[in-house]
């Protein structure tokens, strides 16, 4: 195999993060497509049960890099480690999660080996040997085709959601894995790490959603949510929304879906009333089943759709709720 992907697993005490496996389904799939082998790198103390849990992936090989000086997160410490295995692999491409670690150090990591990084990415394509990498710009307006130059190694950052952490396949055998010492010059790191950030706790973290119905404009007012309350609860669903439904107060801002709300990837995600601006696309888009309903034929949510109705969600609704129930009745 020709020289390969490096992917940096996160974690979290000690548990991959759903964006390692994100990352990781990233990766097997440009591993198979580029005919690369594929590695996932994680830094701290202590690793040999994370190590194991992710040899469980099918992958080539799995490396830690251990120091004291990587217990606690530090863009100086991550950077210099990382780059002393880059200098050492001579990988090809260099994957991450666009998530708040990967942006403080990546593009630190990408400038001291002299290289670009590509992040917030949301698929990407081959076109014989070139590697057409797609993102969002202008606030999720339009999609720009981006591609490296020069030699490689090429970094970039996928948002999360591009792929889905269930669809990592798993190896055969477990992988290889390799523990790696690390030593860090004196004087490296010079930030001095303060308390671990924790965001607000919000009423519902739709990130998690199994199933989710989602409102739009459609709906009309807020005397209509009832009606989505009642289709959600007969799915077991969360109830979401787009970005005009919670600027309106009419559902809470822990609600909405989107670019500017959260990313989800239910197995179901049930979109009422909706047309699909880019914005809220961009939030649902590693949804599995993508039913929507929606009266005119034209809206945009329909091109993503796994099912489409056009119709007037007020028709159509009631009469699904009843058979919703009716099936879990019978």
């Amino acid at each position: 195999m020709a020289a390969g992907i490096l992917v940096f697993a996160e974690h979290h005490q000690g548990k991959p993060t759903r964006a390692a496996w994100e990352a990781l389904a990233a990766g097997q799939r440009l591993a198979a497509d580029l005919g690369l082998s594929l590695t996932a790198i994680a830094l701290g103390v202590e690793l040999s049960p994370l190590m194991a849990e992710l040899a469980r992936a099918k992958l080539d090989e799995v490396i830690a890099l251990e120091s004291p000086a990587l217990e606690v997160y530090t863009p100086e410490g991550f950077t210099s480690a990382v780059f002393q295995l880059i200098e050492a692999r001579q990988p090809r491409l260099i994957i991450f999660s666009h998530t708040y670690q990967a942006r403080d150090f990546a593009p630190r990591l990408a400038a001291r080996c002299g290289r670009a990084l590509i992040s917030d990415c949301l698929s990407y394509r081959r076109e014989d040997e070139r590697l057409i990498l797609i993102r969002p710009v202008f606030q999720g307006k339009f999609c720009a085709e981006t591609e490296f130059m020069g030699e490689p190694p090429y970094f970039v950052s996928f948002q999360a959601g591009s792929f889905r952490e269930d669809s990592v396949e798993a190896g055969a055998a477990p992988a290889r894995v390799t523990c790696q010492a690390v030593t860090l010059a004196a004087g490296t790191i010079r930030t001095r790490p303060g308390e671990v950030f924790r965001e607000a706790k919000q009423a519902v973290d739709l990130s998690q959603a199994k199933a989710i119905v989602a409102v739009g404009r459609g709906i009309k007012g807020p005397e209509n949510l009832e009606l989505a309350r009642k289709l959600a609860e007969a799915l077991g669903a969360e109830l979401g929304a787009s970005r005009p439904i919670c600027d309106n107060g009419w559902l809470s801002m822990d609600r909405q879906i989107g670019s500017s709300g959260q990313t989800v990837a239910p197995n179901l995600y049930l979109a009422l009333g909706i047309s699909g601006a880019i914005q809220h696309l961009v939030g649902m888009k590693g949804s599995r089943t993508v039913v929507a309903i929606n009266k005119d034929k034209e809206a945009p949510i329909f091109e993503v759709a796994t099912y489409g109705i056009v119709g007037d969600l007020f028709e159509i609704v009631p009469p699904l709720i009843e058979e919703i129930i009716k099936a879990k009745s019978g």
